[in-house]
């Protein structure tokens, strides 16, 4: 089951922090210039982890806060642009 995470991040060399955000960019939609909101499941949360420890040096900095589905739909949004929307998506089955 996917839900979403807030995905932060302070990379000090600016090699690595595009390298970063280029991966973050495959997983999620910026929210502000150095945080993502990304809907994974935990295998892709684990694989996303995985290849930014791989980018990443002891340095930086990384942040990822799981966060609920009734905190998502209550997520105060600012902003004019298309993906503001954090309601869950739709499910594309339905067992009876």
């Amino acid at each position: 089951m996917k839900s979403w995470h807030l995905v932060a991040y302070d990379i000090r060399d600016s090699k690595r922090l595009r390298r970063v955000a280029k991966k973050l960019e495959a997983y999620g939609s910026r929210v502000q210039y150095s945080i993502f909101r990304c809907r994974l499941d935990r295998p892709g949360l684990e694989k996303l982890r995985w290849e930014l420890a791989e980018i990443m040096d002891p340095a930086d900095s990384l942040l990822v806060m799981p966060i609920c589905s009734q905190c998502a739909a209550k997520v105060p949004v600012h902003s004019t642009a298309d993906q503001t929307d954090w309601a869950d998506d739709a499910p594309t089955f339905r067992i009876v």
